[in-house]
């Protein structure tokens, strides 16, 4: 691992697979609906509260994304080509250190950001490819309370810190 829990500026997140369970239900209308964990969110605001900033990155075009993230209180940027490219564009025009960034990915459209950042994280169920090139593979599966456990995890390390 390139950086400690306790030194994470920023945590990322893939919304498909990891904010969600990876499934969609899809209606007669082709009205596209996902599952999320409650306690992906409560997780979430714990770690804002405590000055750790949280954003998504996301391919997924579906409003869903932009809904869910501002029911959460989280910027997101979806329906990206490249996730990589602009997680670089974010991180140089805020100034801020990939060694000290989080990313939390399941699949192989996560590789670039992985690669970039300090602490590359992978839900339980993620591609195998991508729990490889990570430096934390989570315990628990996407949409299933892997983000709640990453911010537990970053919590600990703040409070012992």
């Amino acid at each position: 691992m390139n950086v400690s829990f306790d030194s994470i500026d920023l945590v990322v997140l893939d919304f498909d697979g990891v904010l969600t369970d990876n499934g969609v239900w899809v209606s007669q209308d082709g009205t596209e609906m996902v599952r999320c964990d409650r306690s992906d969110g409560l997780g979430i605001a714990s770690i804002t509260r405590a000055g750790i900033p949280v954003m998504v990155l996301s391919t997924e075009a579906n409003p869903v994304v932009a809904a869910r993230c501002r029911k959460l209180g989280i910027p997101c940027v979806h329906g990206l080509s490249d996730k990589g490219s602009a997680l670089r564009t974010l991180l140089a025009g805020g100034g801020i250190d990939a060694a000290r960034v989080a990313y939390v990915g399941n699949d192989v459209n996560d590789l670039d950001c992985l690669a970039i950042v300090g602490l590359p994280v992978a839900v339980a169920d993620a591609n195998p490819e991508v729990a490889k090139a990570a430096a934390l593979v989570l315990s628990r599966p996407g949409g299933h309370g892997a983000v709640r456990e990453l911010c537990d995890l970053l919590l600990a390390a703040r409070e012992r810190g």
